[in-house]
């Protein structure tokens, strides 16, 4: 690896000794080209939705190849306006994965619509095609003259797929968009994890019917808080334009400027999602960044698995078809003695941060309460969580952070060595 990135926290003295300083799970990146940019918007006066947000919006279009972006506050309010302009409404169902953050599924619920969680697959931690399409098959009924697919235990009609890119791994979008497209479903990916990554060679971004961004600070860009909603389909960015601003009709950021007009339409009882110049300017940055970023991020992957690859961990799995954006490191730990909480806390006493990405959303008192949602209805969904760990992963990590980690990591479990080779018949 190389060792000319910027120092984020000082190096160890010596393995088995507590660091003087925290080793995050993550953290943003930000230069001085960004920070400059901030300045310039301060002294511009305009520090809200204006020209820096549609700059951002055209070179995010442009990276991605896609033909539309939006620019919004949040991820979460991406994944809100496209469920909205979908028409996902009271009488829907959407299915999703459960294993991702809650804002996934809080986004259908807010719509009124059922969630409907399909187990995951136990390499990638993506939803299951297989699956997704054994539920369709079991517990859904077609009306072909219609063109409608009802859930028949609450005939809601299921109206999109939401894919969810786990950990920057795009998911099996091939087999997903022919599901959809077969029961006349739109497909939205919810790619907060996976900005750069491809899947086919095809950008994430632009392989569903919209896609959804995050640009919150453990992410692979930054703007504070922000996100991205994309699609090819001018008529849905339009009505997301118009819903992000309050429902106020076309071009409403302009009505302050001096090509605006204080006249104006309120054309639907929208919402206040829209990005600022301020965030905007940070994302103009980071975003001329990415390919730096991800590659330090693959780099980091690479020297993880090679090193780690003797210990009762499952790695990453990276399938053929992809190209990840590698926005998390998660390891499941394999060896029966050492339990996953255990190796958190003996990680934490050592100044090294982790998470745990996710704790399955049907496991949620909220999601139990409503929906009768409990444990065992996914059973690998909740094999993984028992599991499964995120390391420190981040483009500003030293070599020196990465040693330390796995140095850690081999104190912790001792003799692992020995127990992979009993395990695979080495001895």
């Amino acid at each position: 690896m190389t060792t000319s990135r910027s120092a984020l926290i000082t190096k160890k003295e010596s393995v088995g000794e507590v660091a003087d300083a925290f080793l995050p799970l993550a953290a943003p990146w930000v230069g001085p080209d960004e920070k400059q940019e901030i300045l310039q918007v301060l002294d511009s006066d305009w520090v809200t939705t204006g020209p820096r947000t549609r700059d951002f919006e055209t070179a995010f279009r442009e990276y991605i190849g896609c033909k539309e972006a939006v620019a919004v506050n949040s991820c979460t309010s991406a994944l809100h306006l496209a469920l909205s302009v979908l028409g996902v409404g009271a009488d829907g169902a959407v299915f999703t994965s459960p294993f991702t953050f809650a804002a996934t599924a809080n986004a259908i619920v807010h719509q009124g619509a059922q969630p409907i969680f399909i187990d995951i697959r136990p390499d990638t931690y993506n939803l299951d095609p297989g699956k997704l399409r054994s539920y369709i098959g079991h517990e859904c009924s077609w009306d072909a003259a219609k063109q409608i697919l009802r859930v028949k235990e609450s005939q809601r009609r299921v109206r999109a797929i939401i894919a969810v890119h786990y950990g920057g791994h795009p998911a099996e979008m091939e087999e997903i968009i022919s599901l959809a497209r077969r029961f006349q479903l739109s497909v939205v990916e919810d790619a907060a994890h996976a900005l750069g990554a491809s899947y086919r060679s095809t950008r994430v971004g632009a392989l569903g019917d919209m896609a959804c961004f995050s640009f919150y600070p453990t992410k692979n860009i930054s703007t504070g808080e922000g996100g991205m909603l994309t699609t090819n389909d001018a008529a849905l960015a339009q009505r997301a334009r118009i819903l992000t601003l309050h429902g106020i009709s076309r071009d409403a950021w302009k009505r302050y400027g001096k090509d605006g007009s204080w006249q104006y339409d309120v054309e639907e009882a929208g919402y206040k999602y829209n990005m600022t110049d301020l965030a905007a300017a940070l994302g103009i940055h980071q975003l001329k960044k990415l390919e730096l970023f991800n590659a330090r991020r693959a780099e980091l992957a690479a020297f993880y698995t090679k090193e780690l690859a003797d210990l009762p961990l499952q790695l990453p799995t990276v399938l053929p078809t992809v190209q990840s954006a590698w926005h998390l490191y998660p390891v499941q730990i394999l060896a029966d003695e050492f339990a996953r909480d255990g190796v958190i806390e003996a990680l934490h006493k050592l100044n090294i941060g982790t998470s745990v990405h996710f704790i399955p959303l049907h496991l949620m008192t909220y999601y139990q309460k409503t929906f009768g949602f409990k444990r065992g209805d996914f059973p690998v969904a909740e094999k993984v969580f028992d599991r499964i760990l995120s390391l420190p992963f981040f483009p500003r990590m030293q070599d020196e952070d990465a040693i330390r980690v796995v140095r850690s990591l081999r104190e912790i479990f001792g003799h692992a060595r020995l127990w992979r080779k009993a395990h695979t018949g080495e001895m």
